[in-house]
């Protein structure tokens, strides 16, 4: 499943499958510039749809023909469609469709080829910043592994796809990551940091595994770092494998929810 969105209304999707039928609208192949690529779904039920395919007359022929096949018109189950002017698109590429009556018999079925793969995720820090982050990163490809010292710390309503993990000293739990889990580190001390940071760096060193190491912070405490780390004997090599700050370029707003959707675009860009 290639869209991170997805994981929004999968739960609502299969909710209404158990009660109402529904076509199944798939992405098969694209060619050229096109708005969403092969594997997008879309669910149209006779009221309503979940997902989408990219929107314009493209989603909108595709919703009417559906919605035929709902009503047992005997039409066909794939479409190709040119994104050009008789679409009122100019992308100017092509889209493969396939339409598949579904119902609440076909959801065992649906729920494996529908869950989504994710990329593992270890954020370290429950504060304000670690809170925006976990809502963003909650409707993106990624397992989210939440991680503090305080066990008081993480709210009731923690999203799908995120697993709180209490431990006491935090840096600990860097040893039973997932492989290739990708790490932030943004704990309510810098000592924590310190130690979560050195925590990474072993295990890279010993299992190079981590394809990002993370951490929040100005240039000033960067540089502070930095001549620590060095003193422990890492070398430039290694600690270039920590970035610092995070965080897409030109993005300079301080509020927790501006940081997170920085953050989370840098991310997507190491998948």
């Amino acid at each position: 499943m290639k869209d991170g969105n997805f994981v929004n209304w999968i739960n609502e999707a299969w909710r209404r499958l158990s009660r109402e039928p529904a076509v199944l609208v798939t992405v098969v192949a694209t060619k050229g510039s096109v708005p969403r690529g092969a594997g997008t779904l879309m669910v149209v039920f006779a009221q309503g749809e979940l997902g989408t395919i990219g929107g314009g007359h493209l989603e909108f022929q595709a919703l009417a023909h559906a919605r035929l096949i709902l009503s047992g018109q005997p039409v066909q189950n794939h479409l190709s469609q040119v994104l050009g002017p008789s679409l009122g698109q100019c992308c100017g590429g092509a889209v493969d469709l396939s339409f598949e009556p579904v119902n609440g018999a076909d959801l065992p079925r649906l729920r494996e080829q529908w869950v989504p793969q994710r990329s593992p995720l270890a954020l370290f820090g429950g504060g304000h910043v670690g809170k925006a982050l976990v809502q963003t990163l909650a409707a993106l490809p990624f397992a989210v592994c939440w991680i503090d010292s305080r066990d008081e710390i993480f709210p009731d309503d923690v999203p799908d796809g995120v697993d709180c993990e209490h431990s006491n000293p935090v840096q600990a739990a860097v040893a039973n990551l997932a492989p290739g889990s990708r790490v932030l580190i943004m704990s309510f001390s810098h000592a924590e940091d310190l130690d979560i940071v050195i925590a990474c760096l072993k295990r890279q060193r010993e299992q190079g595994d981590l394809p990002f190491v993370g951490l929040i912070g100005s240039q000033t405490k960067w540089a502070t770092f930095r001549h620590r780390l060095e003193d422990r004997g890492f070398s430039a090599d290694e600690i270039a494998h920590i970035t610092c700050p995070i965080g897409v370029p030109g993005i300079t707003g301080k509020e927790p929810e501006v940081i997170a959707v920085s953050v989370a675009a840098q991310l997507l860009q190491s998948l």
